[in-house]
């Protein structure tokens, strides 16, 4: 393929510009052969270079007391106290999802949980967040069941329990599903491992599973727009094998438990080219690749291939000198490859070698730091009114719309999907889905963390700014609940086309709000992901920055749950009730309206009832505590009543507000908590400033809105938890 002639035609199929070719020209001096086009073909995508996003990245907080490592290596890395640290990253596989939705899903936890040993630290906990198209749509539900089992495949098999997730449907994914995974791990703060390549002659090694043709172009695919011609880029989906993948994570922390390696980076986005590239650039160095070296699954590979190849389970090292021998028997007894392909050089160029011929010759700091980046035009999201619950008509019987709430597709429960996931695997696992966040005990320690993630897209369309507010706030709050203390958070930017400046609109606004929410909250960003174009036939997705949050519980005993404890406890709200109906999920599903501003989202409001909330669980005056968000109040006493098994009869509720804006108002910032102290609960309100009313008791097998409007806890479990297993069936009686 050496011999093959640059085109216009052939530099536009790589994903380049005119003028992004221009540059290329410059910076070799020469006309670039074909391997050379499509290393900087993946390296300039936007899946790798975040050439459209960058400007506004940099304007995240990413630094505190807690951070080790923000964002710029495989995973943010945060303190957790007694030499201890959290390690984790949330990242997209979208694209590869929706044309194979199985190994989709299962080398996008792959490719995370890889992420993540990079840094040194063993996995403890996989998280995921879902989006799919209208249930109605002819492949929705084949995407769902092909994803589900991908990611319980995945994360079954290697071992690493799958404790928390979000899913959604609107029909603005039918032609785009989004499927992003999160993993965290557990390491030694003292025993980080990073990817900047250094020691001139030192080895750079290849380990893990041979490099076959699966994923060749996969960042370059990620980083454009799909036509229904989809079956056609099934080759550049990656597969994936769990159990390579565990051998590869054992000698992996085995070999990190000696002093021989130098520095590390896992094969993810463009193989080989990526984590050659990075590692020489962090390093001002260069590096020289002898590809005829490389452990191969097929036959006839090219120079082009080998350094474009997605193939998983693979790791580049360098290690250092006179180590070899002992990183190979580490691996070997693991049953992987190990092949000293390269060393480390004076050159600055990324060199590569075929049998003693060069097939490439790239200047690594140009090759990075030339790379564009876009300041997009953008324009704003126009506000949307805000809509007055008093013009809405009358939706009959409150426990009537719970009921068909908890049972539509964003609202119903679940379990089917979690259910397919191992989450007490490792026997640690102390809350399990369904409550507000996961939490993961530490082995032979008083602490544990809670991770959760979060977004509301119909938020963000709506308002971009305050839905990127809320994302990260209620993420917060979910941790918050559970007694923890949030630590940092992990972001990934699912949006549409950026050359469109609605849609980079939309991108700028979401940052906005992120940025805003992350300060005033101390909670900043460590690491994350982008994944732009997710367009189908120019249809974009709903904007969807999803946020992945760690907090940190340093006593697990005291960890707050969902589930109403006992009968004859007292319920009370804690935060202001302005019974707020604006994109709500009532007016959504009772009204069948996607319209009017999303709730506004105070973060100093948030910042100071979180702190009521931590000190409140912290002294052992709550019995039970849950964060307000979709559905409003009615749907968060529904899943405390059911997660218990014990009933409530709301005896007080607002003056003020109608009662579908009091039972379904979506006002931010607010908690439901129970209590048998109910009185120190107030006072300690009272004393933050945070607003705390009474407005019933647990107790009964029912949940009693108002004195005429009772609903049974069976009668509301069937609602919520047949809805999905009855459509994966494909029952009628699922259809909406």
């Amino acid at each position: 393929m050496s011999g093959v002639k640059m085109t216009p035609e052939l530099v536009a199929e790589h994903g380049l510009t005119g003028d992004e070719y221009n540059t290329v020209l410059s910076i070799m001096g020469r006309e670039p052969n074909i391997t050379e086009l499509g290393i900087f073909s993946v390296m300039w995508s936007e899946h790798c270079s975040y050439k459209s996003s960058r400007f506004w990245l940099k304007t995240l907080p990413t630094t505190g007391p807690q951070v080790i490592q923000g964002p710029g290596e495989n995973a943010g890395v945060v303190d957790i106290g007694e030499g201890q640290a959290a390690v984790f990253k949330i990242e997209s596989h979208n694209h590869p999802s929706y044309i194979e939705p199985y190994q989709g899903a299962a080398t996008g936890v792959g490719g995370i949980l890889r992420d993540v040993f990079t840094m040194g630290a063993r996995p403890i906990a996989n998280l995921n967040a879902l989006r799919f198209g209208d249930p109605g749509n002819a492949k929705t539900r084949h995407l769902v069941d092909g994803v589900v089992a991908g990611i319980g495949g995945y994360g079954n098999c290697i071992g690493v329990p799958t404790v928390a997730g979000e899913v959604n449907f609107h029909p603005a994914y039918n032609g785009n599903c989004l499927v992003n995974a999160m993993t965290v791990g557990l390491a030694d703060s003292d025993n980080i491992f990073y990817s900047k390549a250094s020691g001139i002659g030192n080895p750079v090694v290849y380990v893990g599973s041979k490099t076959g043709r699966d994923g060749i172009h996969g960042a370059t695919m990620a980083s454009a727009e799909f036509s229904d011609q989809t079956e056609e880029k099934r080759p550049t989906v990656q597969v994936g094998d769990p159990f390579t993948e565990k051998l590869l994570l054992e000698a992996c922390l085995e070999l990190m438990s000696t002093d021989a390696i130098v520095s590390i980076q896992d094969m993810g986005a463009a193989g080989l080219t990526s984590s050659s590239v990075e590692m020489a650039d962090k390093g001002g160095v260069g590096i020289r690749l002898d590809l005829d070296k490389v452990p191969m699954r097929e036959e006839g590979m090219t120079p082009y291939e080998l350094m474009l190849s997605e193939s998983q389970e693979r790791m580049l090292m360098v290690l250092k000198p006179g180590r070899e021998d002992e990183a190979r028997a580490i691996f070997e007894k693991w049953e992987l490859d190990f092949a000293v392909i390269g060393e480390v050089t004076t050159s600055g160029n990324l060199e590569l070698f075929w049998y003693g011929e060069t097939v490439g010759d790239i200047p690594v700091k140009p090759l990075v730091e030339a790379s564009p980046m876009y300041e997009r035009p953008w324009e704003p999201t126009p506000a949307q009114a805000e809509i007055d619950p008093d013009s809405l008509p009358d939706a009959g019987k409150m426990t009537n719309c719970l009921k068909d709430i908890l049972s539509s597709p964003d609202m119903c429960s679940r379990r089917w999907i979690w259910e397919q996931y191992d989450h007490l695997i490792r026997g640690e696992t102390l809350q399990i889905p369904g409550g507000d966040a996961a939490v993961v005990r530490i082995p032979e320690t008083s602490k544990a963390l809670a991770t959760t993630v979060d977004c509301t897209p119909r938020y963000c369309l709506a308002d971009p700014e305050q839905g990127g507010r809320q994302a990260v706030a209620e993420c917060w709050r979910n941790m918050v609940a559970t007694g923890a203390k949030p630590l940092a958070l992990t972001n990934n930017m699912n949006f549409g086309n950026p050359e469109r400046p609605k849609i980079m609109g939309q991108f700028v606004g979401a940052i906005k709000g992120m940025a805003a929410a992350a300060k005033t909250l101390d909670f900043p960003v460590v690491s994350g992901n982008v994944s732009l174009y997710n367009e189908t036939e120019g249809k974009a997705i709903l904007p969807t920055p999803v946020i992945g949050g760690v907090g940190l519980l340093k006593d697990h005993t005291k960890m707050a749950t969902l589930a109403f404890k006992a009968e004859d406890e007292t319920i009370l709200l804690l935060g202001e009730s302005k019974g707020w109906v604006g994109q709500s999920i009532f007016l959504r599903e009772i009204h069948g309206r996607e319209e009017g501003a999303p709730p506004p989202v105070d973060l100093e409001a948030e910042a100071r009832n979180g702190a009521l909330v931590l000190d409140l669980i912290d002294k052992g005056l709550v019995t039970a505590c849950h964060d307000l968000s979709d559905g409003g109040l009615a749907v968060g006493l529904a899943e405390m009543a059911m997660a218990g098994n014990i009933g409530a009869t709301v005896a007080e509720q607002s003056d003020e507000t109608p009662a579908h804006a009091f039972f379904f108002g979506e006002d931010q910032a607010r908690y439901v908590v129970t209590s048998t102290q109910a009185d120190a609960v107030i006072h300690l309100a009272e004393q933050a400033g945070v607003p705390v009313q009474v407005i019933g008791r647990t107790g009964g097998e029912a949940l009693t809105l108002t004195p005429e409007d009772t609903i049974s806890l069976e009668l509301l479990r069937h609602a919520h938890e047949d809805w999905l297993p009855a459509y994966m069936s494909g029952e009628e009686a699922a259809e909406q």
